[in-house]
């Protein structure tokens, strides 16, 4: 009678994780908490960061769209396909009157453009540091852009680090230092990749 064969494990499912940084300064702590997202994924197995760099993307303008809207300059074509590649989002921005930054809308809405929505059906978090109110009250404006692009932001745990601590979470840097914050950021991950999981189209 032959031996049954031990089945093979299932190999875990890998998530492309599309980052942006809505601050486009040098040593931006946003840009800080990205990598040191790039550098926790390092031990979450089944989940990978892509660091998408939206500082070189013209001002959004159907005058430069071609194709009946549907083509569009190079780099914003190259930009909604790191978009439209990813399984699912992390957005870290700081707060600008209220809002999100000039730039992060700016590329969000290049990827709303045409016949193709980048950003549907896909989930996200939101990531972000700063005074006052550590960057909420930009966090929830963007929570309500994406209820239009049909983005799906996990609600728990949230990570709005607060830049008056001492000592700081940052270093001159702009790196996340902070071991608490870092394993906050962690857990923001964690939920992502779950909630992305729980999105993904089911097998047959």
């Amino acid at each position: 009678m032959g031996t049954l064969a031990a089945p093979e494990s299932a190999k875990p499912t890998v998530l492309r994780v599309a980052a942006f940084s809505g601050s486009l300064r040098k040593d931006s702590w946003h840009a800080g908490l990205i990598r040191a997202a790039e550098e926790l994924c390092e031990f979450i197995p089944g989940l990978i960061i892509d660091h998408v760099d939206i500082s070189n993307l013209p001002m959004a303008n159907p005058d430069l769209e071609t194709d009946g809207g549907d083509g569009f300059p190079p780099e914003v074509e190259a930009f909604r396909a790191r978009v439209l590649a990813a399984d699912c989002f992390l957005f870290a921005s700081p707060e600008y009157n209220y809002s999100v930054t000039a730039s992060l809308k700016n590329a969000l809405d290049w990827a709303s453009r045409g016949s193709v929505k980048c950003w549907a059906d896909k989930a996200a978090a939101i990531v972000c540091a700063g005074y006052d109110f550590n960057g909420g009250r930009g966090s929830l404006h963007l929570r309500q852009i994406g209820i239009y692009l049909d983005i799906h932001f996990i609600n728990k745990p949230e990570l709005h680090v607060r830049m008056y601590d001492d000592p700081p979470s940052f270093d001159a840097d702009g790196n996340l230092t902070d071991a608490k914050n870092r394993e906050r950021l962690k857990k923001v991950l964690l939920s992502l990749q779950a909630f992305a999981l729980r999105l993904q189209p089911k097998q047959a």
